[in-house]
């Protein structure tokens, strides 16, 4: 029993100093912010949409947008984007259902500001509240009823974040290639390594500096900054360039899950696995008592 009541003492002190210690010294190096769960309560509420209308109103949208969805791709390609917008123009394919309504519209009326970041220099795409709620309802009756997270991370970060386990850059999945057998030159992957450069470059500009990797985010951050991060950059990183994506919950889940499939691809396994090696140290605990008990037995 001596051993016990030890063990016992050294567990609650050293509670005692985990729970007490470190989270007074997180709360000190790391300010909480508590978010508003993507209600974008900065907003007011929007009409009800007409998707025919909107329709017409969204073909002006495609100067500089794809919307593969309908077949309509984007009138230059990402590095030509990028020298012209800083950024290449997102498919609007998934916006409909990656997007929340309220923040889409208000989005179509002054992006600069929805966006809260003064590097957004996208101009007004609706007149009236009224036109910017009949685009929304376009694309989300055009928008697909199975979104994947890989395609839900590159609609809402791939084109400013890379990925190199998932072996993403912001202009697409790194192609496979093969070095000429004369040469031994690769000058497909030559040409796709000058272009992410180019690329790179004006995204640099455009954002004053090359947005993250974002390969181990998952790992190195908490699952709740990223999602405060996502749902307004500027409450975690006062003055960043990042702009307010405007995810809704789908959308959010979406990115969150790809990013741990990516960043964390053994956790799965990790918490199959957890409940065994627990279950085996409190049966070996046990027996292990039992034998010292026996083996003890009269020595006292």
């Amino acid at each position: 029993m001596k051993e016990l009541k030890i063990f016992g003492i050294v567990a609650i002190f050293t509670l005692v100093l985990y729970w007490g210690v470190e989270p007074f010294a997180h709360s000190q190096m790391h300010k909480h912010v508590e978010g508003e769960h993507l209600a974008y309560s900065d907003l007011k509420e929007t009409p009800k949409g007409d998707a025919t209308k909107g329709e017409a109103l969204a073909s002006a949208c495609i100067g500089c947008h794809s919307i593969n969805v309908k077949n309509m791709p984007a009138p230059m390609d990402a590095v030509a984007s990028a020298a012209a917008y800083g950024v290449n123009p997102p498919d609007l394919s998934f916006a409909g259902a990656m997007l929340d309504e309220k923040f889409f519209a208000h989005f179509l009326l002054n992006p600069a500001e929805v966006t809260k970041s003064k590097h957004f220099a996208m101009p007004p795409s609706a007149g009236s509240i009224q036109d910017a709620a009949d685009i929304v309802a376009y694309f989300k009756s055009i928008a697909p009823k199975e979104i994947s997270p890989k395609e839900g991370f590159e609609f809402a970060c791939g084109r400013c974040h890379a990925n190199r386990y998932a072996k993403w850059t912001q202009i697409g999945t790194v192609p496979k290639t093969k070095a000429n057998i004369t040469t031994g030159v690769d000058l497909d992957a030559l040409e796709f390594k000058k272009n992410l450069g180019m690329y790179q470059n004006a995204l640099a500009k455009y954002m004053g500096k090359l947005p993250p990797d974002l390969s181990i985010i998952i790992r190195s951050r908490s699952e709740h900054f990223l999602e405060t991060l996502i749902e307004n950059p500027q409450s975690q990183l006062p003055g960043t360039a990042m702009p307010r994506v405007g995810l809704n919950k789908e959308g959010m889940e979406k990115v969150m899950t790809y990013l741990e499939e990516t960043g964390d691809p053994s956790k799965p396994l990790r918490e199959d696995i957890g409940w065994k090696v627990i279950l085996f140290f409190i049966i070996f605990t046990i027996l292990a008592y039992l034998w010292k008990k026996s083996m003890w037995k009269g020595h006292h």
